[in-house]
């Protein structure tokens, strides 16, 4: 039999009620059901999803709702079935989860699941003391077990380079080619270090906010390129004998991104719209005919897969995607809404909410 923790006090969350009105209330600490996990969590990051969830809420979340999907813990209750995990394990968590039996899941098409849930918005999340790990989440192979020398802030990361990730597969980035990312927040930055891990020769990073690119120095872009300033197209031309990059990667809600995009790409050369627009306001302009005559791949990318999950922290914790210079503020959870205002104001990297801070 699994040991089980005993019931406590009454537990700490952040729980959003309407847009605008997070809260830090008091909640039931909860209990694993048959298949589940609790865990004690220790890092959870914020991401610019939880500033547009904070301010405008999400069709998908059912209010009132524990935000916070970028979560990584430690096991304190394992329910009945479960016999991989033990109390006490480190474990990362998924936070888009599959049903696994639908018509894109059996063609392999997980992030596009006809029935995709998420933690933090169909489940409780990860700005809380404890979470709830539902078995839905094991069925798909959901949770990571963290190595000892990777911290939990580090292991919080994981979620988003996933998602990273499979847009880099979906871009088809391999040894060799110029890589041009627009837009130098958090998974700009994770793009430029994975393109750089996935063996291109040329990372370029791009950005209007002067401010912001100077924070995104760190992860060492071949060329940084400030838009407010320099006409992005040419500036890549250039930089590439005028052939244009193999690859663009839009890493910003930014219609021009996306506009120049195109532009910026050699023939044959592939587009990645990785930064969605407003629902309102979506339609942007585009020369269809840079597609037609060059040749070119537009793809769309925002969410992961389990397996992107894991092998997303296969990466941080071999070192080849270094995060650690990337945590630039974490913060306890009584400071949830400081921390999101850093997200939204571009002043920080990866922003990590630890309510358990340890390990």
């Amino acid at each position: 039999m699994h040991p089980k923790k005993p019931r406590r006090r009454a537990i700490q969350t952040a729980r959003l009620h309407a847009p605008g009105d997070l809260r830090l209330e008091p909640l039931p600490e909860p209990q694993a059901g048959a298949g589940d996990l609790v865990i004690r969590v220790l890092a959870c990051g914020t991401c610019g999803t939880d500033v547009k969830i904070l301010h405008y809420g999400h069709a998908n979340i059912t209010l009132p709702r524990v935000m916070g999907h970028e979560v990584a813990g430690e096991i304190i209750e394992v329910g009945a079935g479960v016999d991989a995990w033990s109390v006490g394990d480190r474990v990362q968590v998924i936070a888009a989860i599959p049903d696994g039996e639908c018509f894109q899941c059996r063609r392999g098409f997980q992030t596009v699941c006809e029935h995709l849930e998420s933690i933090g918005y169909h489940y409780d999340g990860g700005f809380a003391e404890f979470m709830r790990v539902p078995a839905k989440v094991l069925a798909v192979d959901g949770v990571n077990r963290i190595p000892e020398h990777v911290t939990a802030a580090e292991a919080a990361v994981t979620e988003p380079l996933a998602c990273v990730l499979n847009g880099q597969e979906l871009a088809d980035v391999h040894e060799g080619d110029a890589v041009v990312v627009v837009g130098a927040g958090p998974i700009g930055c994770l793009h430029v270090r994975l393109a750089r891990a996935r063996g291109a020769a040329q990372v370029v990073l791009i950005d209007v906010n002067p401010s912001r690119l100077e924070l995104a120095s760190r992860v060492q872009p071949d060329t940084l390129i400030d838009g407010s300033t320099t006409d992005p197209i040419a500036a890549v031309l250039d930089l590439t004998g005028g052939r244009g990059a193999d690859v663009v990667i839009t890493a910003a809600a930014s219609k021009p991104a996306q506009e120049q995009a195109l532009a910026m790409a050699m023939p044959r050369g592939r587009v990645s719209l990785f930064g969605g627009l407003p629902k309102d306001d979506p339609i942007i302009h585009s020369d269809s005919n840079l597609i037609h005559y060059r040749e070119l791949a537009v793809v769309g990318a925002y969410g992961s897969a389990p397996r992107h999950n894991r092998e997303a922290l296969e990466l941080i914790a071999s070192g080849q995607v270094p995060v650690a210079d990337l945590l630039t503020n974490r913060l306890p959870l009584d400071r949830v809404a400081d921390a999101i205002q850093i997200v939204e104001r571009g002043e920080g990297i990866k922003v990590v909410i630890e309510p358990n801070p340890a390990g």
